[in-house]
C-alpha cells in the first residue's frame, strides 16, 4: 500500500448551514462513497478527515454535535479519523507522520470546499512530495461572496449579487490553478475506467 485516499471534511457541519443549499453537489456524499469504494477495492488507506473549531460556537464547534461524518457515508474499521483546526489537512493534525509510518507516497483527495480546505491540503501535500489525485467531481462548494460584500449577506442577497463567483466557477478556477502544478485532474468515472471497472 502506497496510496491514500484523503476524505476531508464531507462533514454535517456544512449542512447545518444556510449556505448548503448553495452547494454545488448536495450529494456529494454519494460521489464519495464511490471513491471511497474505489478505493478500498484497491488496497488503499481511507483517512477521514473533519474540521473542527473547538469554542466558535458555531457549526464547526464540536460541542454543537455536526462535526461528524455526513450521514450516509461509511467509515470502516481501521480507517484513521483525524480532526483538523486549519485549513489543510496536514499542519495541526499527524496526517504526515501517519503517511510516512505506512509508506504512503500517493495520495487521492477529495471533499468539501473545493478551493479551500481540499485545494490547500492538495497544495501542501504536493510541496511536501506526495504525488497527488485531485478528484474534481468528488470535491464540492459554494458560490463565494465579493470581498466588499457585507459579512451579514443572506443567501438570497448572496446569489442576487452580480459580483458573487458562482460554484461552478470556483470549480473551475481551481481545476486550472492545480493542474500540472500541484496536481492531477481527475473523474470518478476516469479512476474507475482505469482499474477497470467500466466499460
Amino acid at each position: 500500500m502506497t496510496r491514500a485516499l484523503i476524505v476531508i471534511d464531507v462533514q454535517e457541519s456544512f449542512r447545518a448551514r444556510p449556505l448548503w443549499e448553495t452547494t454545488s453537489d448536495l450529494k456529494i456524499a454519494d460521489q464519495v462513497n464511490r471513491l471511497v469504494r474505489l478505493s478500498r477495492q484497491a488496497g488503499d488507506l481511507v483517512v477521514w478527515v473533519l474540521h473542527s473549531e473547538p469554542g466558535a460556537g458555531d457549526v464547526f464547534d464540536p460541542a454543537l454535535g455536526h462535526v461528524r461524518l455526513m450521514e450516509e457515508l461509511e467509515r470502516a474499521d481501521g480507517e484513521p479519523l483525524i480532526h483538523k483546526t486549519s485549513h489543510n489537512a496536514f499542519t495541526t493534525t499527524n496526517l504526515q507522520q501517519l503517511l510516512t509510518a505506512r509508506g504512503i507516497r500517493e495520495l487521492t483527495v477529495c471533499g468539501i470546499r473545493t478551493e479551500q480546505c481540499v485545494e490547500t491540503t492538495t497544495r501542501v501535500a504536493s510541496d511536501l512530495g506526495y504525488q497527488v489525485t485531485f478528484v474534481i467531481d468528488a470535491t464540492a462548494t459554494n458560490p463565494i461572496p465579493h470581498r466588499d460584500a457585507p459579512a451579514d449577506q443572506s443567501v438570497a442577497d448572496l446569489l442576487a449579487d452580480p459580483r458573487t463567483l458562482p460554484a461552478e466557477e470556483v470549480i473551475r478556477r481551481t481545476e486550472y490553478a492545480l493542474a500540472g502544478r500541484f496536481a492531477t485532474i481527475s473523474t470518478i468515472d476516469q479512476l474507475e475506467a482505469a482499474a477497470g471497472l467500466q466499460a
